[in-house]
């Protein structure tokens, strides 16, 4: 028989990381300084095998956060509903402390495309997005967090500064956000505008988890600094000192090391998790 899963109300205000099954054994023998993890729910929607008998072990020791990227919040269609059972599911039997999703569309028609795709920031689309949050949460029972995108380019049709439309949607919803101090520095470099206004200008009192993560570095057609949102890599300076002044200005947040490609040893990630918990360690919990 397979270990009944702990409950933990939410996550602390430590340090988690994206967990990966090569870290298993490492985790179970000595996690420190993680205190909770990370799991993306498209890879244990199934019902059995290797991958749910190893979360379940963990859920025991851990609190969970369950961040999934395929519900396409943001899609001009209806939420996929077969994709939404299986969420239910899989929040139903593991009890997460945290849910997140991401503010951006993945799907057209038939089609599911591997990229989270960024939004035009209109009374149309904050209209959609908060009726699939509002859908999302009813049917999975508890609240939801939002992650703001990290975008390449802005649409000339939107009327509506970023922050204030992530702000109006948890406002009408009720839902949480969830900070990636990465994607704002991405986003802001990208498009020219300063990540320091943004970080001023967020609802940092309604963000129940931050993430920080890699990018690489590239140029446009004209020059240019380009951005990308990779998570191969370790945390820049900038972000950083980004993280620095939001955890300061905010408190102390449940923070994730996101690191998903080119997925390093155990003791590499432990040592950015144990940056993260030293900012962490030096304001009010």
């Amino acid at each position: 028989m397979l270990d009944a899963v702990h409950s933990f109300d939410q996550l602390p205000n430590r340090t988690g990381v994206g967990y990966k099954p090569q870290h298993f054994a490492d985790i179970i023998e000595n996690p420190a300084p993680v205190e909770w993890l990370e799991v993306h729910a498209e890879n244990y929607m199934g019902d059995g095998g290797r991958p749910i008998s190893q979360l379940r072990h963990l859920a025991q020791r851990f609190p969970i956060s369950v961040h999934g990227v395929g519900l396409s919040i943001g899609g001009e269609g209806p939420l996929d509903t077969d994709h939404l059972a299986r969420l239910k599911h899989l929040i139903a039997w593991l009890n997460p402390a945290s849910f997140s999703e991401h503010l951006a569309w993945s799907t057209h028609d038939s089609h599911f495309f591997n990229d989270l795709l960024p939004l035009p920031y209109t009374e149309e689309t904050l209209a959609r997005v908060v009726a699939h949050v509002d859908q999302v949460q009813h049917t999975v029972g508890r609240k939801m967090l939002l992650e703001n995108p990290s975008n390449y380019l802005a649409f000339a049709e939107s009327q509506i500064p970023e922050v204030e439309f992530l702000n109006e949607i948890a406002t009408r919803t009720g839902c949480g956000l969830l900070f990636d101090v990465n994607n704002v520095f991405v986003s802001a470099t990208n498009q020219q505008t300063d990540p320091y206004a943004y970080v001023d200008a967020f609802p940092l009192d309604k963000v129940g988890e931050i993430h920080l993560a890699g990018h690489d570095e590239d140029t446009d057609d004209f020059g240019a600094p380009l951005l990308i949102d990779s998570h191969g890599r370790e945390v820049v300076e900038p972000v950083w000192e980004m993280y620095d002044y939001t955890i300061a200005k905010g408190g102390a947040k449940p923070t994730l090391i996101e690191w998903d490609t080119d997925v390093p040893d155990w003791a590499t990630l432990a040592a950015e998790a144990a940056r993260a918990t030293s900012v962490l360690n030096g304001v009010p919990a």
